[in-house]
Formats: C-alpha cells, sequence, structure tokens
C-alpha cells in the first residue's frame, strides 16, 4: 500500500513538471522586460489593426504582435492571417511568426498533432532562411509537444536538435532554456541523474547571465530531482529557495508545484502534518492565481495525504473538489470536436466582422468619388447590399447547422435522459441504481507498445478497437462509461433499470474478446495486436453528471472499484467475475472458481472464469457448474 502511494505520487508530481515545462519555454521566449514592452504596445496594435488606414506590407508588424501576445480564439485568427498576408508580399520571417504562433495555438488548446504540423512547418522555413537561433528555439518548441504527448525519444532528440542550433550561435538563454527542459524530461522518465546533469549546465549559464527568473526555476528543478534521489535536506533547501526567489517576483504559477514536492519531502520523513501544511499552502496558491490545472492536482494529492492519515472526510472532500475541476470526459474525441466547432464559430464571428469592415471601407471610397460617378456609385451600393444579405441569411443557416451538430455531441457524450435534463435545468441530479453491472477491459503491454509507435498508428490502433468495442455495447444495450487511456469502461442497468443487466455484460464481454482475438489473424500493418483482459462486477452505484464545464457521466461505487479489480486480477483473453455476478449468470453460464484471491483495499475475495460456451438449459443445473480450479 505505502508503495503504491508513493508511485501515486511521483506520477502526480511529474505531471505538474510537464505543466511547468510549457510554461518555463513561452518565459524563456519572452523575456520579462520585452514582454512588458509588447503588452503595452499589444493595444497600439489592435487600434492600428481596426482603424483600417494601415494595410497591405505595413500590416505585418502589427499582426505579428496580436498573434504573438493575443488570447485564444483570436491568436489563432490573427496567426492565420500573418500567413496569408506574409505568403502573399513574401515575408518568409513574418510567415515564420505566423506557423510558430499557430501551433502555439493549437498546443493552448490540446490539439497536439496540428500543433506539430504547424511548428514543422516554422522549423521548415527557419532552416531554409538560415534563420539558425529561430530553429533551435523552434526544436525546443516541438519537443515540448512530444514532452506533453508523453513521446520520451522525440521529445529527447529534439532537445538535442535544438542544442546543436544554438550551440553553434552562442545563444545563452535559448541554450539554458534548452538544458533546463531536458532535465525535466529526463524528470518525467524518472531519471534525476541525468536531470541534474543538465540543470547544473543551465544553471551555470543562468548564474553568469544573472537571469534571476532562470535561477530560480532552476532551484526549483534541482530540488524536485534531488527529492526523487532520496536527497530530502538538500531539497528542501533548493526548494525553499526557489519558493522564495518566485514569490519575490511574483511569479507564481510554479510555486504550487514546488510546494507539492516540499510536501512529499516531508511525508517521506514521516512529518505527516508539515506535509499536509505544504500541499495546503500550495492550494491557497492555485486557488488565489487561479491556476486551475493545479487546483484539481493539488486538491487529489492532499486527498491522498488525508486518506494516508485515516482522515476520510477530509480526504472525500478534497477528491470531490477535485473532481469538479477535472476533465474526465468519457469520449476525447466528441469533446474535441466541440472544442473546435466553437473555436471555428470565433473564427467565422472574426472573419464575418473583417469582411464588413472590408465593406464599410470600400463604400467610404465608393462615397468619396461619389460627385464624378454618381451613377456607378448607386450600381455598388446596390450589389454590395445584395451580396451582404446573401451572407448574412448564409451566416444564419451555418449558425443552424452547428447547434444541430452541438446538440447530437452532446447526445454521444451523455445519455438522452441525462442530456435533455441538462439541457433543461442547466444540472443532472444523482441517482442510486441497485441492479447494475460494470465491465472494465484493458489492453496488456500497452504501454510497452505506445512508446515504439508513431502518434498515427497509435491513434488509428486505439481507434480501430474502441470503435469496435461501441458498436458491441451498442447492439447489447449497455451504456459507455467513459475511457482512460487503453482501459474502457461500460455498465448495464442504466440509466434504466434491466433484469438481465448482468447477463448482457457478459455476452458483450465474449464478443469484445472473440474480435480481439480474431483481429490477431488480419494482416494490417497499421493496427498493433494486443492481448486484453476483461473484469466484471454487479452490485449497486451512484451515477451523475461532475463539473460545470466539458460535462463528464461517471459512475461510482464499491461496485465500480470490485470491477476494476476483477480487470486487474484476470488473464490473457478471459473474463474475471465477482461471486455476485457470477450468481445472476450461473444458469446460462459455466463460472470457474479460482479461489480467493487478494485484492487491493478488499482483502481476499471470491473470483470466477466465465467459460465461453452457454449452458444447455435442457440438462440439470447442479452445483458442479461452478467448478474448483488450482487458480
Amino acid at each position: 500500500m505505502v508503495e503504491d502511494i508513493k508511485k501515486y505520487n511521483l506520477n502526480l508530481n511529474i505531471t505538474l513538471i510537464k505543466s511547468a515545462i510549457i510554461f518555463f519555454i513561452y518565459f524563456f521566449f519572452i523575456p520579462s522586460n520585452i514582454y512588458s514592452q509588447y503588452s503595452d504596445n499589444i493595444d497600439s496594435a489592435r487600434v492600428i489593426y481596426e482603424s483600417g488606414e494601415v494595410s497591405g506590407k505595413d500590416l505585418l508588424p502589427a499582426l505579428k504582435i496580436l498573434a504573438e501576445y493575443s488570447d485564444m480564439p483570436e491568436k489563432l485568427s490573427f496567426s492565420n492571417e500573418l500567413i496569408k498576408l506574409s505568403l502573399k508580399y513574401e515575408s518568409p520571417e513574418y510567415l515564420y511568426i505566423g506557423y510558430l504562433q499557430k501551433g502555439n495555438s493549437y498546443r493552448i488548446t490540446g490539439e497536439l498533432i496540428p500543433a506539430l504540423e504547424n511548428l514543422f512547418e516554422a522549423g521548415r522555413i527557419a532552416e531554409s532562411e538560415n534563420m539558425s537561433v529561430k530553429a533551435g528555439r523552434t526544436n525546443i518548441a516541438i519537443a515540448d509537444v512530444y514532452s506533453v504527448r508523453d513521446d520520451h525519444i522525440n521529445a529527447v532528440r529534439y532537445y538535442f536538435k535544438a542544442i546543436s542550433h544554438l550551440e553553434e550561435e552562442n545563444d545563452s538563454v535559448g541554450l539554458a532554456t534548452a538544458y533546463e527542459n531536458l532535465g525535466d524530461e529526463y524528470l518525467t522518465e524518472k531519471q534525476p541523474d541525468s536531470a541534474l546533469i543538465y540543470f547544473e549546465k543551465s544553471g551555470n549559464i543562468f548564474k553568469d547571465l544573472d537571469f534571476k527568473e532562470g535561477i530560480s526555476y532552476n532551484n526549483g528543478n534541482k530540488g524536485i530531482a534531488l527529492a526523487m534521489i532520496g536527497s530530502n535536506d538538500s531539497a528542501k533547501i533548493m526548494l525553499n529557495k526557489a519558493i522564495t526567489q518566485l514569490e519575490m517576483m511574483e511569479h507564481y504559477y510554479p510555486i504550487p508545484i514546488y510546494l507539492s514536492y516540499m510536501s512529499d519531502v516531508y511525508m517521506d520523513q514521516g512529518n505527516e502534518v508539515v506535509a499536509i501544511n505544504y500541499a495546503k499552502r500550495s492550494l491557497e496558491i492555485a486557488n488565489k492565481y487561479g491556476l486551475t490545472d493545479q487546483i484539481s492536482d493539488v486538491n487529489l494529492k492532499i486527498s491522498e495525504l488525508y486518506e494516508q492519515t485515516g482522515d476520510y472526510e477530509n480526504s472525500l472532500a478534497h477528491y470531490k473538489q477535485f473532481k469538479a475541476y477535472r476533465d474526465s470526459v468519457n469520449d476525447q474525441a466528441s469533446i474535441q470536436e466541440m472544442a473546435n466547432l466553437r473555436t471555428d464559430f470565433e473564427i467565422d464571428k472574426k472573419q464575418m466582422e473583417v469582411d464588413l469592415l472590408n465593406q464599410q471601407k470600400e463604400n467610404q471610397r465608393i462615397i468619396f468619388i461619389a460627385v464624378v460617378v454618381a451613377l456607378l456609385l448607386m450600381i455598388v451600393i446596390a450589389v454590395g447590399l445584395f451580396r451582404r444579405n446573401k451572407f448574412i441569411a448564409r451566416t444564419k443557416e451555418i449558425i443552424e447547422k452547428e447547434k444541430g451538430r452541438s446538440d447530437n455531441l452532446l447526445l454521444n457524450i451523455l445519455p438522452g435522459e441525462i442530456a435533455d435534463e441538462l439541457k433543461e435545468s442547466g444540472k443532472v441530479k444523482a441517482r442510486r441504481f441497485e441492479e447494475v453491472s460494470v465491465l472494465f477491459a484493458d489492453f496488456i503491454g500497452f504501454t510497452r507498445h505506445s512508446e515504439s509507435l508513431s502518434p498515427e498508428q497509435l491513434v488509428n490502433t486505439v481507434d480501430f478497437y474502441f470503435s469496435k468495442f461501441d458498436e458491441i455495447i451498442e447492439k447489447n444495450g449497455l451504456e459507455k462509461v467513459k475511457t482512460i487511456g487503453d482501459a474502457y469502461m461500460c455498465a448495464s442497468g442504466l440509466p434504466f433499470p434491466d433484469k438481465d443487466h448482468a447477463l448482457k455484460v457478459t455476452r458483450a464481454a465474449f464478443e469484445i474478446a472473440e474480435f480481439v482475438e480474431n483481429t490477431k489473424t488480419l494482416e494490417n500493418d497499421g493496427i498493433i495486436h494486443f492481448d486484453i483482459r476483461i473484469g466484471i462486477s454487479s452490485g449497486p452505484v451512484v451515477a451523475g453528471v461532475v463539473g460545470i464545464k466539458k460535462f463528464a457521466y461517471d459512475i461510482w461505487g464499491d461496485t465500480v472499484n470490485i470491477a476494476s479489480r476483477m480487470e486487474s486480477n484476470s488473464l490473457p483473453g478471459k473474463i474475471n467475475v465477482s461471486e455476485k455476478t457470477c450468481v445472476l449468470i450461473s444458469d446460462h453460464y459455466h463460472c470457474e472458481s479460482r479461489g480467493e484471491l487478494e485484492v487491493k483495499n478488499k482483502g481476499k475475495m471470491k473470483m470466477y472464469f466465465v467459460e465461453p460456451k452457454p449452458i444447455d438449459k435442457n440438462k440439470d443445473v447442479t452445483s458442479n457448474q461452478i467448478k474448483e480450479s488450482n487458480y
């Protein structure tokens, strides 16, 4: 149990480190004095852009500032406009910035594949134009995206490419950034010794430059690495130094991360009270400055700390806060499409404003020459009004169509009854279902295989299997709950009760296992073949929708936990069920007893393998149908 808790804390902090990486690279790409200067000028750039007095090639500098410092979705819109204008006037420097900021825009929204595509294009332009420093820094941004995607091999490869460019050009700040982020990448791979080597290199450069921001981040990251190798006293010194420096500079984003590690250090030393206080201080700063992603992770961490100390009431309270912030949507692809629809709508809205502004400028020009060409003016106005009305009508039609698509996407995420209640009242009441069967399925060796796959091959493989699973559960009248990585979860008996819930889930489980087995005989170079484990448990659950944004329909209860344990204790190609599920299906299937097995947090539990052939109901049903085995 203690080892599981330590492993969990390490994974949680690695997640926080990756958040810091993105912030870190943005910070060093935009030094604070320059950022402040451009922040003052962004309003001026917007005035120039909206006034219409500057056009053509002269508009490029203003678009550059707007693309670099605007928030989403305007950042993406200005980046696209900068690319279009740069291509027209053959300006590779501004074209590079356009693609770079477009890639950053997609990274902000979590669309990592288009982010990489645009960053690669920015890097290609920098290479072809001999902009070596820009090529090096772009490689850092590419490596950061790979790091977020957990693609360690490509992340390290691009960090080293960046270092090669930046060493040739003596770009000290960029080189220090590459070393620092490479060290962070080794931390995520639990290689603190390698991380410290590169932190030492970046730290020396920051000290030579008297770069206070860089020094503070470097101290914090060294503290994390020292904590991971067990040098707790040294870790406390470095982390406290980083926290103090960052507070003085009012850079609050990474402070909760470092406070979280201070909590880990004191917990390892057995000082639970101080550990919880550091975690609470981390949550206080995250709440104060609206650091939403850290609020979620730190709440979960505090919940785990309270659980370790036996304070289950406070543990549950913080776990609920964690769930309120965490994106646990059951179909990530659908949610991403909804986000794309919202972004497209904002872009269309901005485009309409631009088109109307251009029309107004055209009308002003026509009015200016009206004395000479009065008749021509009347014709142009008439044509312009006709096109404008047609454009508005077409826009309304598009809006109605997008609204229909959004409703359909909501039905893909939530059951119909739940979606209707959510649209009517804006919230959904939790419901308790007494008789439900829950199924968990998980691929064996997925993490190991995914490290060697390209992003496209990985996505295609997961989509191939889960799409078929969706068809199977829909055919059997089950409700898909969510997918977590390579794990698939569904249930029967909700949102409408069903007396045959256990039989339907078992039937679907056999179809899933059969499909996975048959897939191994297919010759498809793009699909990786796996073995699968399946676990089922039956009993009461509580179901509802959590959060106020990116709604997710989820279920909770001991039945869910037992189903998960059934899956983790199953074998390749086998369906492992709890005793209650076995009783419910024993008139229709053979259940082979595995005896009592030790289960995490549950003690010993009876488990059964379900045999694939249904029982002939014309034969006598005896207790021998539940066989004993040596498993």
